[in-house]
């Protein structure tokens, strides 16, 4: 019996299969998209919780203690102001004090009599001391307080315009330089006249203030023989 070949297969056809599939890769599946999740949103702020409500006795006490203060700075406030006005006044009571003095009025005008100031003080010195005369008043007469800077003053040897503890000074007033007063023709005026002497100085220690005292007024005392200048203190 004869016997039927297979009809042989091309190789060509073959090879470009397998070329083709070597060359396109396999196709992947296509995988369903999936939604995008949604944005998560900020959330606002919570509101700022209340303060706590106090009571009637917080409230109370709170202002006590308020109260308590306040008075504390007060008390603080009034012990300072008191130990600063007695250092003040201590300062005010040490500080030196000019006296005067009047020679006697033997003869002339009483109004050219010599004066005397002198520093009594144990402590302190009247340091660049300025001396002048007031003419306070003339009974009767009108005439105006009038101030008058201290002529022929006369310092100790070697002060300078100063006194020390101990030390006096000599000046005169110029009350007769008054001009467009009878104080020169009329001696009598004299017996109706006040005077004072004004004096500044450097307060002790502190170079840079300045102190001025007025002294007490003086009249002249024609009781004395002769007669002379007395302050009212010594009437």
């Amino acid at each position: 019996m004869a016997t039927k070949q297979k009809p042989k297969k091309k190789a060509g056809s073959k090879k470009s299969a397998s070329a083709s599939s070597k060359a396109a890769p396999p196709k992947q599946p296509q995988l369903p998209l999936q939604p995008r999740a949604p944005r998560a949103r900020a959330r606002p702020a919570p509101p700022p919780m209340p303060p706590p409500k106090t009571t009637l006795k917080q409230e109370l006490m709170m202002m006590a203690r308020d109260g308590a203060q306040s008075l504390e700075r007060l008390f603080m406030t009034l012990i300072v102001l008191m130990v600063a006005g007695a250092l003040g006044f201590a300062v005010w009571s040490l500080r030196p004090v000019p006296s005067y003095v009047s020679e006697e009025v033997k003869e002339g005008s009483p109004f050219d009599v010599t004066f005397k100031v002198e520093n009594k003080d144990a402590w302190f010195a009247l340091a660049n001391l300025k001396i002048g005369c007031v003419l306070d008043h003339v009974r009767a007469s009108g005439l105006p307080p009038t101030l008058l800077e201290a002529t022929d003053v006369k310092f100790p040897q070697g002060a300078a315009r100063g006194l020390e503890p101990g030390q006096s000074a000599t000046f005169t007033c110029p009350f007769r330089s008054l001009i467009g007063h009878p104080i020169n023709e009329d001696p009598g005026i004299a017996q109706r006249s006040e005077i004072y002497f004004q004096a500044k100085y450097d307060v002790p220690l502190i170079d840079f203030l300045r102190l001025t005292d007025n002294s007490v007024r003086f009249f002249l005392n024609t009781h004395l023989l002769p007669p002379r200048w007395t302050s009212r203190s010594q009437k």
